[in-house]
């Protein structure tokens, strides 16, 4: 694993600190932020922030298989998405891989290989990468699979997902959409259409499965949530068996029964950025202004996290404190990461630098390690550590 950076003290900055920005100096040691005078590093003209904690991510998917039919080692896919992450101030990320009767890249089998492939990268990750297990409710012959697969890893966070009615009522509309999926799948049309029909004739043993997991998942200190509930109803099913992580509710109905309840809600930031959902749900910034989202993720790409949080700043929707807490503290404490997501005296050193000017993200570090370097920073940088190195000679 990559070494922390010797004792560092960033001087110049404005650090967000205590909700507020504050021109102050930070210093980290030991892979943690800590104080005293240690050697300085000028970053004048930059904000110091959290490094970004991201609750779910599929962007990987894309690193893994750049085409369709083209799929690279899970190893080289894993450490080409670690680097995109580091590289857009992503310090703590979790890889969202379906559990699904869909098969291929969505199936049980890829989700075991993906799960011992992060195992084995773990030594030389940048990023604190995990793994978020996202099951499709139907999917009730592998529970003790699921269980086995969820300890022997050490997966700490499932969503269920129910995308079965919406994928019978589009293969109706559009039967195009079957090839795409079975191909996907690495299947035939009519062999997928088998495996929607015997995941739909499971239907009635879905609540007693799912309420199974639950009470596995409270024993293993597993967190879980829901993914795309539709309605109020469906978050106050899922709710009531435990899992309380409301993630991308695809109605304002769902997300208010969200907060009714206390259960925060995840939107994605391109939903925020791009201005609407791309499928026609809700729109996250209008929930944001209904006080109805206490998060967002990346979902499919990360530099929209960053451009998000920003983009609520720009449309009077947020200060660049709270903002920011969107895509570092409050996610930090769904997920119950008591040691970072703010720049306190003692927690792990995970923050991005951002050029004040350009709002470029310009060095990422996480865990006192340098997972990322370019810009003037960069420049800066290797300026200062040339300094001490003279001086030491």
């Amino acid at each position: 694993m990559p070494q922390p950076l010797h004792p560092l003290r960033f001087t110049g900055a404005k650090i967000l600190r205590d909700g507020e920005m504050q021109q102050r100096s930070l210093s980290i040691a030991n892979g943690r932020i800590t104080q005293g005078p240690l050697p300085e590093v000028d970053l004048s003209g930059y904000l110091i922030l959290p490094g970004i904690v991201d609750l779910h991510g599929d962007a990987f998917e894309r690193h893994v298989s750049p085409r369709p039919g083209a799929p690279f080692d899970l190893s080289v896919g894993l450490a080409a998405a670690d680097r995109d992450a580091a590289a857009h101030g992503v310090t703590t990320a979790w890889l969202a891989q379906s559990w699904s009767w869909e098969g291929g890249h969505r199936g049980p089998d890829h989700a075991e290989a993906v799960m011992t492939a992060l195992d084995a990268y773990r030594p030389h990750m940048l990023t604190d990468l995990r793994l978020q297990i996202r099951c499709e409710t139907h999917m009730v012959d592998t529970g003790p699979r699921l269980l086995d697969a969820i300890e022997r890893h050490r997966i700490d966070y499932v969503v269920f997902n129910n995308h079965l009615d919406e994928v019978l009522d589009l293969v109706e509309i559009r039967p195009d959409l079957l090839h795409h999926w079975a191909r996907a799948a690495g299947c035939t049309p009519e062999a997928y259409r088998a495996r929607i029909a015997e995941a739909k004739a499971r239907s009635h043993e879905v609540p007693r499965h799912l309420c199974r997991l639950a009470d596995a998942f409270d024993e293993m200190g597993v967190l879980y949530g829901s993914h795309d509930d539709p309605d109020g109803e469906t978050r106050e099913h899922f709710s009531m068996i435990g899992a309380r992580i409301a993630e991308f509710p695809t109605s304002r109905r769902a997300a208010a029964a969200a907060k009714a309840m206390n259960d925060p809600v995840l939107m994605g930031a391109p939903n925020v950025v791009r201005g609407g959902s791309q499928a026609g749900n809700a729109c996250a910034a209008d929930l944001i202004a209904q006080g109805l989202c206490d998060a967002l993720v990346s979902d499919y790409y990360y530099p929209a996290l960053s451009h998000a949080a920003w983009r609520l700043v720009d449309l009077g929707l947020a200060s660049l404190p709270r903002a920011w807490a969107m895509i570092s503290e409050r996610p930090a404490e769904i997920l119950r990461l008591p040691d970072r997501g703010r720049l306190d005296v003692g927690r792990r050193a995970d923050l991005c630098v951002v050029n004040a000017q350009t709002r470029a993200i310009e060095m990422t570090i996480s865990g006192g390690r340098l997972t990322y370097l370019a810009g003037e920073a960069a420049h800066r940088f290797a300026h200062r550590v040339q300094s001490l190195n003279m001086a030491a000679e």
